[in-house]
């Protein structure tokens, strides 16, 4: 994989913070520490995500089971944009990129006040034409999850950011299974290769397997982004902790995209420098597989195909046999024509 192809990790804080902003910066600086490219956060007031009687997720029901709703469960996890202020500067001063998913236009309306690269619409809002609309005419790079939707949906959701503004270029779908965790059988990793094929865009993979496995599998299938939850403990009480993996293991997963990368070199078989040298060493020679006098045609019999590769290739033996020894031949000794 070339330099300028390099994979965009994204570390996603998430609400792993818990609505707490001393958190959110310790996670902020133990993601740098980790090696991400980015860190994201999800920006939402919880008056305009979700009405106040909307019940929890099945997953959200199994971390905290208690009788609140949604709203109320949302609301303890919300980040104020002072926070997200606050937060942004910390990364500018860490060397690491801000971004946040958006979930509704008042909050996206106060990220213009934040300088941000690119914009992260979830997989929840992929139906939401208002939304989609007005993240369109900002102009920014565009990652947009494709969890729980089918080809026709993110056909809509890219025809609506189209025709607002963005360009197809600055897009870049990631492959997502919308259940926390995620069942290794629903990861559905080789849809990437789908939807580079169908929609000509650059394409990733928002892993929320438990473990790192799937990531590097995207990486190797072409993923260019590989989005993935960090905790500062998985035993931590909330929706999404049991999904995500703490920054020892963050580090590894980066240090493995980064090794899969020069892995992947560059598409075309060759023979390597490391390698070249051992051609000779591993490769095999005729030799004589007796002594042969000067004279001497050379058979089956007293041929032999033997390291090193220094000297005639077995691949001509057919071009020796018949053909006169033009001297005499010790045993194991490389034949010369």
């Amino acid at each position: 994989m070339k330099k300028n192809n390099k994979v965009l990790v994204i570390s996603e804080i998430g609400v792993n913070h818990n609505g707490k902003l001393q958190i959110a910066k310790k996670m902020v600086k133990k993601a740098a520490d980790a090696g991400a490219d980015v860190v994201k956060f999800q920006f939402f007031k919880t008056e305009k995500l979700v009405t106040t009687y909307a019940k929890k997720a099945n997953y959200q029901l199994k971390f905290d089971n208690k009788k609140n709703t949604q709203f109320e469960m949302l609301k303890k996890l919300e980040l104020s944009f002072k926070n997200f202020l606050s937060i942004s500067k910390l990364c500018k001063k860490l060397k690491i990129e801000f971004c946040v998913s958006c979930f509704d236009i008042e909050s996206l309306n106060l990220l213009k006040k934040i300088k941000v690269k690119r914009i992260k619409i979830p997989s929840g809002e992929i139906t939401n034409y208002p939304l989609l609309k007005k993240i369109a005419k900002m102009r920014k790079k565009i990652i947009m999850s494709t969890g729980m939707s089918t080809i026709t949906e993110i056909n809509s959701a890219i025809d609506v950011l189209l025709k607002n503004g963005s360009k197809i270029k600055d897009i870049t779908l990631l492959q997502c299974n919308s259940e926390y965790p995620s069942p290794y059988k629903d990861a559905n990793l080789l849809a990437i290769k789908q939807l580079k094929n169908v929609f000509k865009t650059s394409v990733g993979y928002s892993d929320h397997t438990k473990g790192i496995e799937a990531s590097l599998a995207a990486v190797a299938l072409g993923a260019s982004v590989i989005e993935k939850h960090i905790t500062l403990k998985k035993s931590s009480k909330g929706p999404d902790h049991q999904s995500s993996i703490e920054p020892n293991e963050f580090k590894r997963l980066v240090n493995s995209i980064r090794n899969i990368e020069i892995a992947l070199g560059g598409g075309k078989k060759i023979v390597t420098n490391s390698e070249n040298k051992n051609k000779k060493v591993v490769r095999k020679s005729i030799v004589a597989s007796q002594n042969i006098s000067k004279g001497e045609k050379f058979t089956l019999k007293n041929l032999d195909t033997k390291r090193p590769g220094n000297g005639i290739s077995p691949m001509l033996i057919n071009k020796v046999i018949g053909k006169k020894a033009n001297k005499n031949y010790k045993y194991n000794e490389t034949i010369k024509i």
